[in-house]
């Protein structure tokens, strides 16, 4: 039977002697994770709360909240992962998990600022012409007959460039709670062993198929910004994609580095004042809790609430609210409709592919006076804004009544 050869790292207890402020170097680095973990919740908490009190346009503010929980959960699931370090694995991969969904809340907001619906978003990007696929894709085409020949080409309808990367997003959402699953069972089975880089052990497995779907992922969400960051302009989507980027980026590549620095080869070694736990889950905790307090910062740039405030938008002075904040915040942790776009996208993968020829819709010549259309109707004030609708509507009742 295989058993993990540093299993000892998962049992090894914290014995460090006192620093000369008479205090350990846990306890110093565990009040400096949990202090900059309450400043992140504090910040991000207070930002979901002023997009759930103004609760506008909820097509786009419930994605808006569910980016913006991925502050808190970073935050939290980090100090919980140095507090238990024995038991780690278990909220790191909770933490992990959610990014996933992160990823998809950001796609589909790119979306609703095209298109508020799923429906207009297909009309939408059928008058597309799609842009060649940035690099590698564009450099292995040579290899497969070019940008248009092979199966690497570029997409003939915008449609199909949509629904390809549509399913490389969504995909991500399906791939990465199962990695989970299959990481818990194995860990508390003794079969998971995250130090080790032995086939015997799943954590080789789970790394790969998981670094394979995030990467699908990300490349896809770029494509999808090269395309389209001309027209997201007035919704700042650099801004908006750095602050996802830079806290998966990060969050990554430190916990990969450290985890070199501190292996059995590694320069990093246990001391009679730092302990081999605090070196490779205090460290990485620290530095999550410290980056998750400058993202919660700067997310109140990249993703503000006034732009939905009644009060700051003249044309909407007679609106009412879509609901309330407690009605808001339901709606936006219901993941069902997650699940229903996971599903759609592999319905048309394995489905709707095949039929396409026959889809009049993939057989649109580009037409930019309609996308352009499209793209005006989902300005705030806009004639056909859900807002503005309604508030010429309750002007026409009262002078219809008076």
């Amino acid at each position: 039977m295989a058993k993990c050869e540093n299993e000892r790292f998962e049992r090894e207890l914290i014995l460090e002697d006192a620093l000369p402020n008479e205090t350990t170097f846990h306890l110093l680095a565990l009040n400096l994770c949990c202090g900059f973990a309450c400043l992140a919740i504090a910040l991000s908490v207070w930002h979901i709360l002023r997009h759930a009190l103004h609760y506008l346009r909820p097509y786009e503010q419930r994605h808006i909240i569910r980016i913006l929980a991925m502050i808190p959960i970073y935050a939290f699931t980090s100090f919980l992962s140095y507090v238990f370090y024995q038991n780690a694995i278990y909220y790191e991969r909770v933490r992990d998990c959610y990014e996933a969904y992160a990823i998809a809340s950001f796609f589909t907001l790119m979306c609703h600022y095209v298109a508020p619906n799923l429906h207009e978003q297909k009309v939408y990007f059928g008058n597309v012409r799609p842009k060649n696929w940035a690099w590698p894709l564009s450099w292995l085409q040579k290899l497969t007959g070019g940008e248009d020949r092979g199966w690497l080409r570029k997409p003939r309808s915008g449609l199909t460039w949509f629904n390809i990367v549509y399913v490389g997003i969504f995909q991500y959402c399906i791939i990465r709670p199962l990695c989970m699953i299959v990481a818990v069972i194995s860990q508390s089975q003794g079969k998971y062993c995250q130090s080790s880089t032995s086939p015997r052990f799943t954590s080789l497995w789970v790394a790969g198929f998981d670094a394979i779907s995030v990467t699908i992922a990300m490349y896809c969400l770029v494509q999808f910004y090269i395309q389209l960051k001309e027209d997201l302009t007035p919704h700042r989507p650099f801004l908006k994609v750095l602050s996802i980027k830079l806290v998966i980026f990060l969050c990554f590549w430190q916990n990969w580095l450290i985890s070199l620095l501190t292996a059995e080869s590694g320069p990093l070694k246990p001391t009679n004042f730092v302990a081999g736990p605090d070196l490779r889950i205090g460290i990485p905790c620290i530095l999550t809790c410290v980056e998750m307090a400058f993202f919660a910062v700067l997310h109140r740039w990249a993703f503000p609430w006034k732009p939905y405030d009644i009060e700051r938008v003249p044309r909407h002075r007679r609106q009412h609210y879509a609901c309330g904040p407690n009605a808001a915040l339901l709606e936006a942790i219901y993941p069902w409709d997650y699940a229903k776009a996971a599903a759609r996208g592999f319905r048309w993968l394995f489905h709707g592919r095949r039929f396409r020829k026959d889809d009049p819709s993939y057989q649109t010549e580009p037409n930019f006076g309609m996308k352009q259309e499209l793209a005006a109707r989902t300005r705030p004030g806009a004639r056909t804004d859900p807002g503005h609708t309604e508030s010429k509507k309750r002007k026409h009742m009262e002078r219809k009544t008076a």
